[in-house]
């Protein structure tokens, strides 16, 4: 029997939402104290909303449903009293380095901190440390590492987390002197990957780029775990010579994540074909390919969303969607292309995971136009585009025409929006979330993707109605006529569908 609400109640879904909410905005406060001990803080972005382009949203509603909110009771207890277990968000505080730019240092701990909120965390404290490079030791420095662990101490944290990549024995040490686990960035977005990756192929390359970052980071505790032989001839053992320190247990792990790793690459080529094959049907089609790139958390969902109506996941979050997503989408002249949503980039981001998603990524090389979505209203959007562009360089993507989408354009500075309308030959400012400026952007569309080579002018018989669709829909018409033989058409269109309106004329 279901049951009202009172009015006035917080359903289950609200008090979520509203505990996420304190969530975030405490962690802002903390970032904003953190970077005050520097007297460097500057405002907090705003959250991003989702508008009416972006559907019904449901696979939103589902990630929600699994999430944990900090402030809910969800303390367990067996009925023999013997265990007693709390769940709750991971505690964690913050740590970074700067030399020269401290405005670049503060947007980093921002990203840090959303980082560690979008894998399910609770920022706490943090530091940052004017150095000019990173001590070999700690990372920090013998002294700041000292700090460190009494601000872990004094706020209960659980987890260290560092603005950069550490070193092994950075790690080892720095978690000796804090007495927490210690984690560096690019283990905080591979969480992410894990956390978010849906599809076969996408699991997939999460655990390759997982187990490559893991290898070299093996912990043993030298002979104490070793594997001796033993044993007499005849018996279980193997006999004289066998015995001694034998292999250890930390070789056995790498072995076994070595082959592991093997057996995953050979999984991702054996997904290869399958891939190849929905490529080379989409080019078989003659159908123009646009892809959508851009830094995480830009929009390029929200701008899938407002193109084709896709229903895209959306969410405030860094990496909320892994999978490339393929829908259709129509110039206003009526010519239908496909528009490819991919993986989000960020900041030093890691090699593992460009190598894991390479494949994936390679899609944009047969794209014919690439829509490089930028946040305007980010405090440094020059720096992202720097970013995505050094990943597209590195798998050799930057020779695909580019169309740099300024989105946000609602909330950025209008000073902003004129500057970055000079980092390429074809900007648009557009705004995903109200829809202003999408009709611009689909008319540069329109004008920069390829256009069919050859010309023809015939009478098409009705009987072949097909054909004269398929010249709407796969090139562009010119002139239309309607007789007493056929359809009279002046188009432009592709030799295969030029072959075929010439053999049905005769």
């Amino acid at each position: 029997m279901n049951e009202l609400t009172p009015h006035g109640a917080d359903t289950s879904d609200q008090r979520a939402t509203h505990g996420a909410t304190r969530e975030s905005d405490e962690a802002r406060r903390v970032v904003e104290r953190i970077l005050a001990r520097s007297g460097t803080a500057v405002m907090a972005q705003g959250a991003g909303a989702r508008s009416d382009a972006d559907g019904d949203q449901l696979d939103l509603a589902e990630r929600s449903a699994l999430r944990r909110v900090a402030g809910l009771s969800t303390e367990l207890q067996d009925v023999t009293e013997v265990e007693y277990r709390q769940l709750r968000l991971e505690r964690v505080v913050l740590v970074g380095l700067w030399h020269s730019d401290a405005e670049a240092a503060e947007i980093s701990l921002r990203e840090l901190a959303a980082l560690a909120e979008t894998a399910g965390s609770q920022v706490l404290d943090g530091l940052l440390q004017r150095r000019q490079t990173p001590d070999p030791g700690t990372y920090l420095g013998s002294g700041k590492a000292a700090e460190l662990a009494g601000i872990v101490a004094d706020t209960g944290a659980d987890t260290v987390v560092v603005d950069g990549e550490l070193a092994p024995s950075q790690r080892r040490a720095l978690e000796d002197v804090v007495k927490v686990k210690v984690v560096d960035r690019t283990a905080l977005i591979l969480d992410i990957f894990a956390q978010h990756a849906k599809s076969r192929e996408g699991k997939a390359q999460v655990e390759l780029a997982q187990l490559e970052y893991l290898l070299p980071r093996l912990r043993g505790w030298g002979e104490s775990m070793s594997r001796q032989a033993g044993g007499q001839v005849g018996g279980a053992g193997a006999g004289m010579g066998s015995r001694g320190p034998g292999e250890t247990k930390i070789e056995l792990d790498r072995r076994r994540i070595r082959n592991r790793m093997a057996k995953l690459r050979r999984e991702i080529k054996a997904m290869a074909p399958a891939r190849g094959a929905k490529r080379a049907q989409r080019q078989a089609s003659t159908v123009p390919q646009v892809a959508i790139a851009g830094y995480t958390n830009a929009g390029k969902s929200s701008l899938l969303n407002r193109l084709t109506g896709a229903g895209v996941l959306v969410e405030n979050a860094l990496f909320a969607t892994l999978d490339p997503t393929v829908r259709r989408a129509e110039t206003p002249d009526g010519r239908a292309y496909t528009i490819a949503d991919t993986v989000g980039f960020v900041r030093s981001l890691p090699h593992q995971l460009v190598e894991a998603f390479r494949s994936t990524l390679e899609e944009v090389a047969d794209a014919d136009l690439l829509l490089h979505v930028v946040d305007a209203a980010h405090p440094d959007p020059e720096s992202q585009i720097a970013a995505v562009r050094e990943v597209l360089a590195d798998i050799d993507l930057a020779q695909v025409p580019e169309v740099l989408v300024l989105n946000k354009a609602d909330l950025a500075d209008p000073d902003t929006l004129a500057r970055l309308r000079s980092a390429g030959p074809h900007t648009v400012a557009v705004s995903a979330r109200t829809g202003a400026g999408i009709e611009e952007l689909r008319r540069l569309v329109a004008e920069l993707l390829p256009r069919p080579a050859v010309e023809v002018d015939v009478v098409v018989p009705y009987t072949r109605g097909d054909l004269v669709h398929q010249a709407h829909t796969t090139g562009e018409v010119l002139t239309e006529e309607h007789g007493a033989d056929g359809t009279r058409l002046r188009a432009r269109v592709d030799e295969a569908l030029a072959a075929q309106l010439r053999a049905a004329v005769g």
